[in-house]
C-alpha cells in the first residue's frame, strides 16, 4: 500500500461519503460519474503531492475547503456537476501548478476571483451554470490565452464592455454603470409580434376612423325622410297649381 499512487473508481454506482483517511502518497483520485454525497474532508487536502483530483457528477454538498489551497501540487481538478455552495476559497491562488480548473454546474456564489488571471500555466477555466454575480475581473489578453474559459449560465455576472468586447460572445450581459447585467436586446422573434401587434393596433386604428367618416355623413334613415318630405311639399304645390288652372 505504501507505494499506492492512483486510485481511480470512476462510472461504478459507488455510493457513501469521501473517506476521511487516504494515502498521503496519492497523486491521482478519479471518483467520477458516482453517487457520493457529503463534503470534501479536510483530509482530502493534506494531499501535498496530488496532481490530479476528479470528484465531478456526484451529489457531493457544503463549500470548498479553505484548506483546498494546501494542494500544492495540484494541477487538475474537477469538482463540477455536484452541489457546492459558498464563495471560489482564495487559497486556490497558492497552487501555482494549476492548469485545468472546472467547478461548473454548482451553485458557487460570490465573485469570480482574480488570481486566476495570476495562474501562468492555467489553460482551462470552466465556472460556467453557478450563481456568480459582479464585474469579471479579467482582460481579453488572459482570457485568449486559455484554450477553455466559460462563465455563461451566471445570470447576475457581467464584464465591462469597455474592457472586454461582445465579438468574444462571453455567455453574459455587459455591466451598466452600476455594475449590473444590462437587460439583453429583445429577440427578433419578439421585434416581429411588437410589428404585428402594431400593425393590429393600426388596422384597429382605421377602422375607427373610418366609423367616425361615416358618422359625419347623414344618416340613411334621415335622407330617406327628407327625400319623402321634399315629394310631399312638391305634390301640394303641384296641386295648388293645377286648382287655380282649372278655376
Amino acid at each position: 500500500m505504501d507505494k499506492l499512487k492512483t486510485v481511480t473508481i470512476s462510472h461504478a454506482n459507488l455510493t457513501g461519503y469521501l473517506p476521511r483517511h487516504v494515502h498521503l502518497n496519492l497523486t491521482h483520485i478519479d471518483l467520477s460519474d458516482n453517487k457520493l454525497k457529503g463534503k470534501i474532508p479536510a483530509s482530502l487536502t493534506l494531499l501535498e503531492d496530488l496532481e490530479f483530483l476528479n470528484l465531478s457528477s456526484n451529489g457531493l454538498n457544503g463549500e470548498i475547503p479553505t484548506e483546498f489551497g494546501d494542494l500544492i501540487s495540484l494541477k487538475n481538478v474537477s469538482l463540477a456537476s455536484n452541489s457546492f455552495s459558498g464563495s471560489i476559497p482564495d487559497s486556490m491562488s497558492a497552487i501555482p501548478a494549476l492548469v485545468h480548473i472546472d467547478l461548473s454546474n454548482n451553485q458557487l456564489n460570490g465573485t469570480v476571483p482574480r488570481f486566476f488571471s495570476e495562474l501562468r500555466g492555467l489553460k482551462v477555466l470552466n465556472l460556467e451554470n453557478n450563481e456568480l454575480h459582479g464585474v469579471l475581473p479579467f482582460n481579453a489578453s488572459f482570457i485568449k490565452r486559455l484554450a477553455v474559459f466559460k462563465v455563461g449560465g451566471n445570470s447576475n455576472l457581467c464584464y465591462n464592455h469597455s474592457v472586454l468586447s461582445s465579438k468574444m460572445k462571453l455567455g453574459i450581459a455587459p455591466c451598466d454603470k452600476h455594475g449590473l447585467p444590462m437587460s439583453p436586446p429583445p429577440s427578433k422573434e419578439s421585434s416581429a409580434d411588437s410589428e404585428s401587434d402594431s400593425s393590429d393596433y393600426d388596422d384597429g386604428a382605421d377602422d375607427t376612423s373610418e366609423k367616425k367618416e361615416h358618422h359625419h355623413g347623414p344618416s340613411k334613415v334621415v335622407l330617406g325622410f327628407a327625400i319623402g318630405l321634399s315629394s310631399i311639399v312638391f305634390l301640394i304645390v303641384f296641386l295648388v297649381l293645377l286648382s287655380k288652372w282649372c278655376g
